[in-house]
């Protein structure tokens, strides 16, 4: 049985609304307080469908993270899952674009002290270090 530190609180179907108007759906899991008390946030941005594709495991990891004071932001990337548009293709340009713009509405929100990490393995790692360079790199 998994023991939590914190109180959590889950948001389904979080939109984010890009520049461009694609809609992108997140679930998201933080403290109960974080809207009182900020917390920094980690972000996993797939397009494996976080509704059935993820769901079973994002149940385990997520929340445990959360319960220990951290936002867990899932976001199916454009054009997969609950999200709007259309999935040309791994680890394009439009990709990166999309993620650097979830960092800045995560980092607008009442609950993020603005700290914010990416965590991922296979596409999901790729992204996260393509995304670190962009950073970087702007």
């Amino acid at each position: 049985m998994l023991t939590f530190q914190l109180p959590i609180r889950a948001y389904e179907n979080e939109r984010i609304i890009l520049s461009d108007g694609i809609t992108l759906s997140a679930l998201i899991w933080m403290p109960e307080n974080a809207h009182d008390s900020p917390v920094p946030a980690i972000l996993e941005y797939l397009p494996y469908r976080k509704r059935d594709g993820t769901s079973h495991r994002d149940a385990l990891n997520h929340p445990y993270v959360a319960a220990h004071g951290y936002a867990c932001v899932r976001v199916d990337m454009r054009g997969s899952g609950d999200s709007e548009g259309l999935l040309l293709g791994e680890y394009l340009q439009q990709e990166q674009d999309d993620a650097l713009e979830i960092l800045k509405w995560i980092a607008s929100q009442a609950w993020c002290t603005g700290s914010i990490g990416m965590i991922g393995i296979s596409w999901g790692g790729f992204n996260g270090l393509q995304v670190a360079v962009s950073v970087r790199q702007s």
